[in-house]
C-alpha cells in the first residue's frame, strides 16, 4: 500500500495544546500500524502533525511536538483531529488560523473529530449548531452558555453528528481514536490496541465504557452479542436473571449455557463487569459522589459498589478514583 492509498490522519496543534489528546491518539494510530505490519500487512494511517504554520509546537506541559504539515484547505485529510486545550478560550484568541480552517475545512473532510475541548473549533466555526455535542465536563456549562443553539450532552464520551465527532475530557480522546481503528481495521485490531496501552476499549454507537478484558469477552455470537448490547445499554437499570432470559426470548438455562459458552462468564457477571467498568469511568472523568455513580451504573447502593470494587479490584472506588482520576 502506497503512501497515496493510505489513510490520512492529521492531528491538528496549536501554542497550549493538551499534550496528552495529542500523544494519546498518535499512539492508537502507530501501535495500530505497528500490528498490521507484524502481521505482514502494509500500515493503514499516515499519521501527520498539522498546525497553522509548520514547525515546533508547544503544548500546556514541557513537552514541544513538531508539526511537519501546514493547514492547507486544499490539501486535506481523511480522519483530521482538533486536540484540546487547558485555556481554550485564551489559546483560540491566538489561533485564528486553526479556526479559519475549521470553518472552511471540516464540512468537506471524510470525518472531523474535536477532541476534548477542541469542540469550542467546531462551535465557534458554526458547525455545531442544532446538532449534539459533547466536551470535557469542567467545560460543558460554559459551551452550553456561550453557544447555545448546541445540545450539549455532558454525560457522552464521544458523539457523532455526521461527519463530525466530539469527545469528552483527555483520556476519551483514546477512546475515540480506539473506535476510529475499530471502524477501519475492526474490532480485533482495536482490541489489540486497547491492551497493549492497557486501557478502555469504546465501542462505537454507544455510551456504556468497558476494560479490553471485558471487552475480549464480547461474543461473535449474534444471539448473546445483542443480549451483551443490551446490558451495555441498560447498566443503569436494575434486572433480574429471568428478566434477561426473556429480553433474549430464550429460557434462563439455556441463556446462561449459551453464555458461558460464548463468554466464559454467566450472565450477572458480565452485568457485574460491566457496572463495573462504567463505575470505573465515572471515577476517572467526573467528580460525582459514589452514590451518584452507583445509580448510574445500577448498582443498589454504594456499598454494593465498594464490594464490587474489592471483589474484583481489590481496591476501594475513594482509592481508585485518587488514583487514576484526571487532573483536568
Amino acid at each position: 500500500m502506497s503512501e497515496r492509498q493510505r489513510h490520512r490522519v492529521d492531528l491538528v496543534i496549536y501554542p497550549g495544546f493538551k499534550s496528552l489528546e495529542a500523544i494519546g491518539p498518535l499512539t492508537v494510530f502507530t501501535y495500530a500500524n505497528k500490528h498490521l505490519e507484524s502481521q505482514g500487512m502494509p500500515a493503514f494511517y499516515d499519521i501527520r502533525v498539522a498546525a497553522a504554520i509548520a514547525g515546533p509546537v508547544v503544548s500546556d506541559t514541557v513537552m514541544t511536538l513538531e508539526a511537519a504539515q501546514r493547514l492547507d484547505p486544499d490539501d486535506l485529510p481523511d480522519t483530521a483531529l482538533v486536540a484540546g486545550a487547558h485555556d481554550i478560550e485564551g489559546s483560540m484568541a491566538n489561533a485564528q488560523g486553526v479556526i479559519d480552517w475549521v470553518k472552511t475545512s471540516a464540512p468537506r473532510i471524510k470525518r472531523f473529530a474535536a477532541l476534548c475541548t477542541g469542540t469550542f473549533f467546531l462551535a465557534e466555526a458554526g458547525l455545531l449548531d442544532g446538532r449534539r455535542a459533547t466536551t470535557h465536563w469542567r467545560m460543558s456549562k460554559r459551551l452550553e452558555q456561550r453557544f447555545p443553539a448546541i445540545e450539549v450532552d455532558v454525560d457522552a464520551i464521544f458523539i457523532q453528528q455526521d461527519n463530525l465527532w466530539t469527545s469528552a475530557g483527555v483520556s476519551a480522546a483514546i477512546d475515540l481514536s480506539l473506535a476510529f481503528v475499530e471502524r477501519d481495521c475492526g474490532h480485533k485490531l482495536a482490541l489489540e490496541v486497547a491492551r497493549d496501552l492497557v486501557i478502555f476499549l469504546k465501542r462505537p454507537g454507544g455510551q456504556s465504557q468497558f476494560s479490553a478484558d471485558l471487552a475480549s469477552q464480547m461474543s461473535q455470537s449474534s444471539a448473546v452479542r445483542r443480549i451483551q448490547a443490551w446490558i451495555l445499554d441498560h447498566l443503569e437499570t436494575p434486572f433480574t436473571s429471568q428478566e434477561l432470559a426473556e429480553e433474549a426470548a430464550m429460557s434462563l438455562r439455556h441463556l446462561t449455557r449459551l453464555f458461558q459458552k460464548e463468554t466464559g462468564m454467566s450472565p450477572l457477571e458480565f452485568v457485574e463487569r460491566s457496572r463495573l467498568d462504567k463505575a470505573r469511568r465515572l471515577l476517572q472523568d467526573t467528580e460525582l459522589p459514589l452514590k451518584s455513580i452507583a445509580f448510574r451504573c445500577g448498582f443498589s447502593s454504594d456499598e454494593q459498589l465498594r464490594r464490587t470494587f474489592r471483589k474484583y479490584l481489590s481496591i476501594l472506588p475513594t482509592d481508585y478514583r485518587a488514583r487514576f482520576s484526571s487532573p483536568n
